[in-house]
């Protein structure tokens, strides 16, 4: 991608385009490894022992480790990018995560599994906000949403390649451990990259470098933030409930598969080509319409009428099933413009502690996503496609409450401090 601004001279110029590279590779050797275990759940835990029951169980039990790694992973890595810079939390996280999952092919216990789910979690959780971060503060306030939704576009595009790579080998011990090697090789290509600019100017002239107090004291702030957090949360439930669970919501439409370690694989595939699509679809609306909100707003209501139709269609046969999944993964790809969101709403002294946190808060979710599925299903007996229908009525509610409570941001002006 070739991104251009006048005012800087041929060499910077190269610099950005790098680090614009940079951070797309990085959020794709991240979403590969953050979605891996979702592609190779069945696989590993039968080969772990796991029976057929115990499956979703367990699986869910090791999704919550991860999930919770992101959440203390995102607070550490945002607040040290802040004090210490945006390629600290490059470097410490990504070396992090990639030796995790390099370990993690040589396992034998869910106990060691658990483990290393954690410290990959921790690891994953500062890839994404240090790198769109970077970008953000390096471009101009006319580019950036571009970038940002090339970056994610890209990105989200390694859980395709993830689900290729799984199909070929047909081993999870393999494909962990080729997600820690591309892990490693990424650090190379971080050594070209330089600190921002935006940040260096202010790094000496502040002392509220990464204080999450400034976000707690201030009542229209810690607002802010929160609706910035909920506001993808919607992502995720169709990411958590329809593609990684999809073995157990097809075996509850009553579709006939021939494996059901594929299922997931497949629908991981659907539901991120449509994310693909989508991310870097909406980041060119939100340019086009000059509005960050218009354009998530849009997608959020196309993603309601999506559901209706998956319920409605996706339960006729297999292919149906799986195409409904990439509409709905195509109306949720509004990541990109959440990022840009919560990047541009924060001064740069806290701007990586909250481009961290944030998306690490929405993975999180999964958390309490997991436990009113498990709630509604196990406590109320309900069945799994009423527990996924209520869970989604809460997650897109409190998503469009949200909307209404945050301002627009495109167009801001980044430089400056809380």
């Amino acid at each position: 991608m070739q991104v251009e601004n006048p005012s800087t001279d041929l060499k910077q110029q190269k610099t950005i385009n790098l680090i614009v590279l940079v951070a797309a590779l990085g959020y794709f050797v991240d979403i590969f490894d953050l979605l891996l275990f979702g592609m190779v759940r069945v696989s590993s835990l039968r080969d772990l022992g796991v029976s057929d029951a115990q499956l979703e169980s367990i699986g869910l039990r090791l999704d919550n480790w991860q999930m919770f790694g992101m959440l203390v992973g995102g607070i550490f890595w945002g607040i040290l990018g802040d004090k210490r810079g945006r390629l600290s939390v490059l470097f410490g996280s990504i070396l992090t995560y990639s030796i995790a999952n390099t370990l993690n092919s040589y396992i034998h216990t869910i106990p060691q599994y658990e483990v290393l789910r954690f410290i990959a979690g921790f690891g994953l959780a500062g890839e994404l906000g240090a790198g769109v971060t970077l970008v953000n503060e390096s471009l101009s306030k006319e580019r950036r949403g571009i970038a940002t939704a090339f970056v994610a576009g890209f990105g989200v595009f390694g859980a395709v390649f993830g689900c290729v790579i799984v199909l070929w080998l047909k081993d999870w011990r393999l494909c962990y451990l080729i997600g820690g090697i591309m892990g490693f090789a990424l650090l190379i290509l971080r050594i070209s990259i330089y600190e921002s600019g935006m940040y260096l100017n202010v790094k000496n002239k502040t002392s509220n470098l990464g204080n999450f107090s400034i976000l707690l004291k201030d009542k229209q702030k810690l607002i802010k933030y929160i609706s910035i957090i909920v506001l993808a949360i919607p992502i995720w439930y169709v990411v958590q409930l329809y593609a990684k669970y999809a073995p157990e919501l097809a075996d509850a439409m009553g579709l006939k598969y021939p494996d059901k370690k594929q299922v997931a694989v497949y629908a991981i595939l659907a539901v991120y080509s449509g994310l693909t699509v989508g991310d870097v679809t909406c980041g060119l609306l939100s340019n086009y319409f000059k509005s960050r909100k218009k354009a998530i707003l849009l997608y959020i209501s196309l993603l309601i009428v999506s559901i209706l139709l998956f319920w409605t269609l996706g339960r006729l046969n297999l292919f149906m099933f799986y195409l409904m999944i990439f509409i709905l993964g195509l109306t949720i790809g509004y990541w990109a413009v959440f990022m840009s969101i919560a990047t541009e709403s924060f001064g740069i002294n806290i701007r990586s502690t909250v481009s961290n946190t944030a998306p690490n808060f929405v993975r999180g979710s999964v958390i309490a996503i997991n436990m009113l599925y498990v709630s509604f299903k196990s406590n109320a007996q309900l069945s799994t496609q009423l527990s996924n229908i209520i869970v989604g009525i809460i997650c897109i509610s409190i998503a469009l409450y949200a909307w209404t409570k945050l301002d627009e941001t495109y167009g801001k002006d980044l430089d400056y401090v809380e």
